[in-house]
């Protein structure tokens, strides 16, 4: 079933697009204010809501790989061409997954608050998740208020437009079950196939300084092993960076775009 996007153009010729992949619990509504802001730079960019996400239906499956094969139908499907990619948490192990098995899809990176390391270790959160009956008692379990209170503990700018927006990703129980699905679905090993440096492109990794899931370490460790990276470090920002600093995190793609 076809991904619900959004979808921003500029006036005239694009100078190239954006794929725009969101993390865990968000959906496309993260990415508003960057996709207006690339647009004014002359990018157009497409952000979807991955399966159970957003307004997308869940795809009867939750796992990481129907994640990575939606998004390879989503490019074809709208002949996006050469992209740069936008990732952020589990749209990064999902998009960059997808990068690697496609790289000449892919013109450039900007790789936000995830990981992508074979020796990678899940934080106490998605641990929870992944294991039976206490992962079901925790999306079971929460309601709309508590949801909103569990993201703003984290990210206290979180507007209720936004929480509102996210908690779609519970709004079923389908999409509930995908969600342990994508988690149980998830062994760091597989990533040892897989070697990001290969695609020689240039990349922004850009980081939340307080995030408390995935750590600006990892952030530090990408940019050692890409051949061409820079790394852009937000201030008094968590995990929920393009929430917390939206004009800053906007400013750093822009200008990133300009470089390349």
């Amino acid at each position: 079933m076809p991904l619900v996007y959004r979808e921003t153009v500029p006036v005239e010729e694009p100078l190239g697009t954006l794929l725009c992949l969101h993390g865990y619990p968000e959906s496309s509504y993260m990415w508003r204010h960057l996709l207006e802001a690339v647009a004014g730079a002359g990018w157009q960019a497409v952000a979807p809501d991955l399966p159970g996400y957003g307004d997308s239906p869940y795809a009867g499956s939750g796992s990481w790989q129907t994640h990575v094969d939606a998004v390879d139908e989503f490019h074809r499907e709208q002949e996006l061409g050469p992209v740069v990619l936008v990732v952020h948490d589990w749209g990064g192990l999902i998009g960059l997954r997808w990068a690697c098995e496609h790289p000449e899809a892919v013109r450039a990176l900007v790789i936000s608050d995830t990981g992508f390391f074979p020796d990678g270790r899940w934080h106490g959160m998605a641990d929870a998740l992944r294991t039976p009956g206490q992962g079901e008692e925790i999306v079971n379990g929460l309601d709309r208020d508590a949801f909103g209170g569990m993201l703003r503990s984290v990210s206290p700018s979180m507007d209720d437009r936004t929480i509102d927006e996210y908690f779609k990703a519970y709004a079923t129980e389908d999409n509930r079950r995908g969600q342990l699905e994508l988690y149980r679905s998830g062994d760091f090993a597989e990533l040892e196939q897989y070697d990001l440096a290969t695609l020689d492109v240039p990349a922004l990794v850009l980081w939340g300084e307080d995030d408390a899931f995935a750590p600006v370490a990892g952030g530090h460790r990408l940019v050692a092993e890409l051949p061409d990276a820079e790394l852009e470090v937000v201030p008094g920002t968590g995990h929920f960076v393009f929430d917390d600093a939206p004009a800053a995190c906007s400013a750093a793609v822009v200008a990133f775009l300009e470089r390349i």
